[in-house]
């Protein structure tokens, strides 16, 4: 599986178990909307940064977001 792929996975998976919206973990995240729609359908390619800008808010490290 390719690592976009995973990545919006394990990122829906977790906002999705916290109970968030999109728009939710956006602002927990600090980043736009639409970006953390397009992670999650493996549409963006994010930097490092943003992978742990993801994974604080879901309390989990970006190599678990990755993996």
């Amino acid at each position: 599986m390719d690592v976009r792929t995973r990545l919006g996975r394990n990122v829906r998976r977790l906002r999705e178990e916290k109970g968030w919206s999109q728009e939710a973990f956006a602002h927990e995240a600090d980043i736009h909307r639409t970006y953390v729609s397009d992670i999650e359908r493996g549409a963006r390619n994010p930097t490092i940064l943003i992978v742990q800008k993801l994974a604080v808010p879901l309390g989990v490290t970006a190599g678990e977001l990755l993996g």
